[in-house]
Parts: structure tokens; C-alpha cells; sequence
């Protein structure tokens, strides 16, 4: 099934993934506006909140368009506070794969967020879309976040030396990770 089918609102139970809308402006702007965030994944911080406030209508149309999807990062007894932001994007219908991402506010880094929706978002993939593998990559300079993909099972392939270009960074060097069903922890 084709992820961008219906936007998916991905209950756990210690996790709720689900649109991000106008209410959630103001944590979408602790987040997208913190210069640390950026230390860590393609882009800089963004300057304004009319520039975050547009993100919430490409969320919407970049699902349409089937290029990406984004969801709110909550817990389940506070549905309307947003902790972070999950992503899929890169969908190769012919080997159904995606490539995953995640940014949290800063306020709530290493309180395991991160990890919990990671693993939510995959077993949606993996048990509703038919997905057979999730790939993501991180910046050698961020081991929190290659902690987390460890913690979900993810397998680290390799080094990709100056791998990529980051606007604000220029080329830089990543890790690339994967998940296959059936080892996702």
C-alpha cells in the first residue's frame, strides 16, 4: 500500500504521531527556530515565525504530492503539547522502502521521545503500508541520534564519506542505518 494513501494519525501506547496544524505554531517554532537543532541535520534555523507558520501548509502539501509526511510527536495524555517532529520522505514504491528522520525541541532531548516515536512510526510501516525497509542517516557528529535508531533495531551499513550536501554545511560526511522487518526493538 502507498504510504501517502490516507494521513495516518499512529496511536502507541506510550506515543501519539499525528497532523501538525496552526495550534501547533508555537512548538514548531521552539523547535525549527533553535540554532542547536540544526548542529545535527540538513538546513539552518529557520528566522521567523511566518516562515515555520508556511512549513505547516507544505506539511499538508507535500503529503498530497506524495513526497513526504510529517507528524507531531505527543504523548498520548497530552495530545494537543508538541514535542518533536517525525518524517518520512524518499518513498521507492519498486523496492518499498522509505527513509525516515526525527527532531525533537531541545527541552525534551534524552527522554527516550525520540525512540518511542521511531519505533510507532516503523511498525506502522512495516504492519500498514507493507514496507520491507526504513533507512535513515545521521551526521557522525550526533551519536544521541544514532543511539536511537540503535535502540529500534536499526543496522548501521556504513560510512558515507562527504556523502551529502546540507544547506549551511556544505558536503558533509554520514552513517547510514536500516531496518528490515522483523528487527525492529
Amino acid at each position: 500500500m502507498n504510504p501517502f494513501s490516507r494521513f495516518p494519525e499512529i496511536r502507541a501506547q506510550d506515543i501519539l504521531l499525528r497532523k501538525i496544524t496552526e495550534h501547533d505554531l508555537d512548538a514548531l517554532c521552539s523547535i525549527y527556530q533553535n540554532p542547536n537543532l540544526y548542529r545535527y541535520i540538513p538546513g539552518e534555523a529557520k528566522k521567523s515565525r511566518k516562515t515555520v507558520n508556511h512549513l505547516i501548509d507544505h506539511f499538508e502539501r507535500d503529503f498530497q504530492k506524495g513526497k513526504e509526511l510529517f507528524l507531531g510527536i505527543c504523548l498520548p495524555e497530552a495530545p494537543e503539547k508538541l514535542l518533536g517532529v517525525v518524517e518520512m520522505f524518499h518513498y521507492d514504491p519498486k523496492v518499498e522502502m522509505v527513509t525516515i528522520g526525527y527532531r525533537l525541541d531541545e527541552q525534551h532531548w534524552g527522554k527516550g521521545y525520540a525512540a518511542r516515536a521511531t519505533r510507532a512510526l516503523c511498525l506502522y510501516l512495516f504492519d500498514e503500508m507493507g514496507i520491507r525497509r526504513i533507512q535513515a542517516s545521521v551526521m557522525p557528529e550526533n551519536p544521541a541520534s544514532m543511539r536511537v535508531l540503535e535502540k529500534c533495531g536499526f543496522v548501521r551499513e556504513g560510512y558515507i564519506r562527504q556523502g551529502s550536501y546540507c544547506r549551511g554545511k556544505g558536503i558533509v560526511d554520514l552513517v547510514s542505518f536500516s531496518l528490515l522487518p522483523g528487527e525492529l526493538t
